[in-house]
Formats: C-alpha cells, structure tokens, sequence
C-alpha cells in the first residue's frame, strides 16, 4: 500500500527559537488560526475565503468537507486505512465518492496550536498555487474541532521510502529515477520562488515531503510551515525558526532571517541525499560521518573522491559526467553564503541536463575519472549563479 508519510514527527523536537518580528498591517497564519477557533460553520469558510482572496488568487477548487465525509472515505478511519503517523496526526487512505477518488486524508491532532496554525497555512498556499510537481489539496474539514486535510493519494509514498528507509523488499532506485527526482522537485520549489503570486518560501524541503506517484514522478506535499515571501522593498521574512534539523540554512538558523536562498540550501542537503544515499544525520555511522555536510565538504574539494559519494546501492552504475556535474550543483546550493547560492531556475536548467544523462559502457564508475572534461563540466556547474547571486 502507497503511503502518504505525514513529517511533522520531527519538526516540533527539532526546530529552533529566534526572534520573531511581524510586519505592521499583515496578519499571520498565528492570528487567522486564533480567529478561526471562534468561528463556526459557514463564517469559517467565508474567513478562509477572504484569507485567499487577500493574499492572492486562488488557484484550485479546494472543496469543503464534512466530518461524515471524510469518515465514510475512510471506513471510520479504520486502522486498516491507516498509512502514516506523525506529529501532525494520522494520515488515513480513503475514497471519496463525491469526488471519485482515491485520497490521502490526514487527520490534525487535537492538542497543540502549531498544528492548528499550520492547517490553516497549508489551505491558503495550497489554494494559490498550483503545478504538477506540487501536491494538490482536494479539500478540508473543519466541523466542529476537527481539522481534516484530504489530497490527491501518491501511491509510491515518499522519497525518503525509497532511498533512506529501503527494506529487503524494495529496488534501490537507480540514477536516473533520482535525477528525475530531484529535477521535479526543484520544478516545484522553483514555481514557489518565481511564479506564485505572491511568492512563498516553502521552509520545510526535505526527503520525507518529497512524494511520489506511481510513476515516480515527485511532488511536493506539507506546507504547514510555508510563509509569505518578503514584501516589496524588503528582503527577508523574520520569524521563528522552524525546520528540521540538518536541512535548515545556518544564516536562517542562526538569525530568523528567511529568504528563497534558505530553501535553496535545504534543496542542496536533500539533493546530497540523492547522491549518496546517505541521511543529513546519522547516528548510526562513525562521529566523523555523522553528519553528512561535514562528511561530504572536505569531499568536493578532492576530484579523486568524487565517485566515493555515490551511494553503495547504485553499484557503480551512474555515468561519471553526470555524477561530477550533480556534485558541482549540490556544492553551489551548500554554499555557507546565501548570496553565493544559485537561483531556482539555474538550479533547474542545471538538472535538466542531468536527467537525460546515461550510464554507457564507457561511462561507469570502473572507468578512469581523470578525464578533462569532467573536471571542465565540475567547474562550468559551480559557475552556476555566479553572476546572479
């Protein structure tokens, strides 16, 4: 059975505390979720409504649902129906009759006004945006206390499933799947940056909220924690930190201060991930490989080393030019200094490139890797961003 993980298991133990400044005028998804809670009905929706229309144009046709609705998809949320569990609450695959669909329908714990601050957040960005590589919200519920989230089911659960969590039943997936991967993914980051209106900084890109159909084509899915990019005239967000630990950009951990260049950092950790096949951190693995950024810096500076990054799993079937050009991206996003990081849609062209690579007779890894070509194409892709950034 597909899963649709929900990833908030470790948001809440993991995220970090910094100031938090709200711009005068501009309600936050904190106060809209305040104001919900003492509405009922229809006056929440009309609220939810207005929320949309104040931030932008709503984009989808997010349906409203009652509680009977959700509970008969599910067969009264049988444990049978169960496919994920986390901090945000269960989440439960059903079919919606009224919609004749297959749904993931992921139910909000009770306690806690994060989790209510987040339902709210994810109805309003995922009303404004839409794009393939993007989970589509088909509707919510809010009888009552309840809080009920219903999206379009992703059979092959999560990225993370199927390249950190791989049982003895699953295929490791080769390297074109994960090029295929990470360029979708960044699609979808990049129409967040670039072509939502207003823009939205997603801030929680990691390997569990990478999901994927039965084609393996990725979509991102939670934005719980997504805020509204920085008006006109500013150039960062301040808030409270939030994140998981490891994927979080050491400028915003350290200061509060979020940028599009923040997410572009985490697209790096996630996509290092993809190469190597190893966790941002892992307590399993000796002190000095623990942590995968520190393992793998002193890495991209030795050209000889490079073919050791890639994961054990790919047995050595990856073309060499391809994985070259993969690490050169994955350095650039990593970069300590936001402003030296690349833009989304370099990033894409980038990956565009790497998704048509093969793995030919002659380009595996038991070939000579002194070629200079690949050490040309390593520096043409760190070069990426460099007049931009």
């Amino acid at each position: 059975m597909g899963c649709f993980p929900c990833c908030k298991s470790d948001v809440e133990t993991s995220s970090f505390r910094a100031s938090r400044k709200i711009s005068k005028g501009r309600k936050t998804f904190k106060s809209l979720a305040a104001a919900m809670s003492l509405k009922t009905g229809s006056s929440r929706h009309r609220q939810i409504d207005a929320e949309i229309r104040k931030y932008g144009t709503a984009k989808n046709d997010v349906k409203i649902f009652t509680y009977e609705d959700v509970s008969e998809a599910t067969n009264n949320f049988s444990a049978d129906c169960l496919v994920g569990e986390g901090g945000f609450g269960n989440v439960y695959k059903g079919y919606l009759k009224s919609v004749e669909q297959t749904v993931a329908v992921k139910v909000l714990n009770r306690e806690g006004n994060q989790g209510t601050r987040e339902f709210f957040a994810e109805i309003l960005t995922l009303s404004m945006v839409q794009h393939p590589n993007l989970v589509r919200l088909i509707g919510y519920c809010a009888d009552g206390d309840h809080r009920i989230l219903v999206y379009e089911f992703m059979a092959n659960g999560s990225l993370e499933n199927h390249l950190l969590d791989i049982g003895a039943d699953k295929e490791p997936l080769d390297w074109k799947t994960r090029m295929k991967i990470a360029e979708g993914a960044a699609k979808g980051l990049e129409h967040l940056h670039n072509n939502a209106n207003p823009p939205i900084i997603y801030r929680d890109f990691k390997s569990s909220n990478i999901l994927l159909d039965e084609n393996f084509n990725p979509k991102l899915s939670d934005f719980g924690l997504a805020k509204i990019g920085p008006k006109e005239g500013q150039d960062f967000v301040s808030t409270r930190v939030m994140g998981t630990f490891g994927y979080c950009a050491p400028e915003y951990a350290a200061t509060g201060q979020l940028t599009t260049k923040s997410d572009i950092y985490s697209f790096g950790v996630v996509f290092l991930e993809i190469i190597t096949g190893r966790r941002v951190f892992d307590t399993g693995r000796t002190t000095e490989e623990q942590n995968l950024i520190d393992w793998a810096q002193p890495l991209f500076k030795d050209r000889t080393k490079f073919t050791l990054m890639a994961d054990p799993l790919l047995k050595g079937q990856f073309p060499v030019k391809g994985l070259f050009q993969a690490l050169a991206v994955a350095a650039m996003c990593l970069q300590e200094e936001a402003e030296t990081r690349p833009y989304m849609d370099d990033v894409v062209t980038a990956l565009a490139h790497l998704a048509v690579h093969k793995v030919g007779e002659k380009d595996i890894a038991g070939e000579s890797i002194k070629i200079a070509g690949h050490v040309e194409s390593f520096r043409a892709a760190s070069s990426i961003g460099s007049e931009r950034a």
